[in-house]
């Protein structure tokens, strides 16, 4: 992630909580947007590309605008990239900003990796159990990895919880090693 994605990101942030905005209908109009610009090679050329003025890009905005229907702000910001030739990370200010939002509404980003695919009421459980582990409310996003074996591993923030059968056999090879 480029060094210049965290100053943008904390300054959305902090227009959006100054002037008390709608964060969850902001980010879906982000989301919108990055739909757009994801399937929408043309566009994301055209926008990056340095001979092109960034009055040009920004009208372009404004027209893709109309439909998306996007609040000012965010609106303000694309067009900040814009004109600092830094559109072309939008997805990763995008990813920061949601961050910063989360740990500023108290939310802890979660990975759960299960070896099989988990129903419904299987993944609200242990949704609702690293929660009560985490201490506080979970950003969970499931993930499915085949080599783990069996169990979970979960990854709150730097700390993992390795409860699957993979580590169990690491840590008992370890212990009959001594290479604890």
């Amino acid at each position: 992630m480029p060094a210049f994605v965290t100053p943008y990101a904390v300054a959305f942030a902090d227009v959006i909580a100054d002037a008390r905005l709608d964060a969850a209908a902001i980010d879906r109009q982000f989301a919108d947007f990055l739909a757009t610009w994801d399937g929408s090679p043309e566009l994301r050329a055209f926008l990056v590309n340095p001979s092109i003025a960034a009055a040009q890009k920004v009208e372009i905005l404004d027209k893709l605008n109309v439909e998306l229907g996007m609040q000012t702000v965010l609106r303000n910001l694309l067009a900040v990239l814009i004109g600092n030739a830094r559109i072309a990370s939008v997805a990763e200010v995008a990813a920061g900003w949601r961050r910063i939002e989360q740990e500023r509404s108290g939310v802890q980003p979660a990975e759960i990796i299960t070896a099989r695919e988990l129903t419904k009421t299987e993944r609200d459980h242990l949704a609702a159990e690293v929660t009560r582990l985490a201490g506080s409310k979970i950003d969970a996003t499931f993930k499915l990895d085949e080599a783990i074996l069996g169990g979970t591993v979960v990854r709150i923030g730097s700390t993992v919880y390795d409860g699957s059968v993979k580590g169990r056999l690491e840590r008992l090879r370890g212990t009959l090693t001594g290479d604890q």
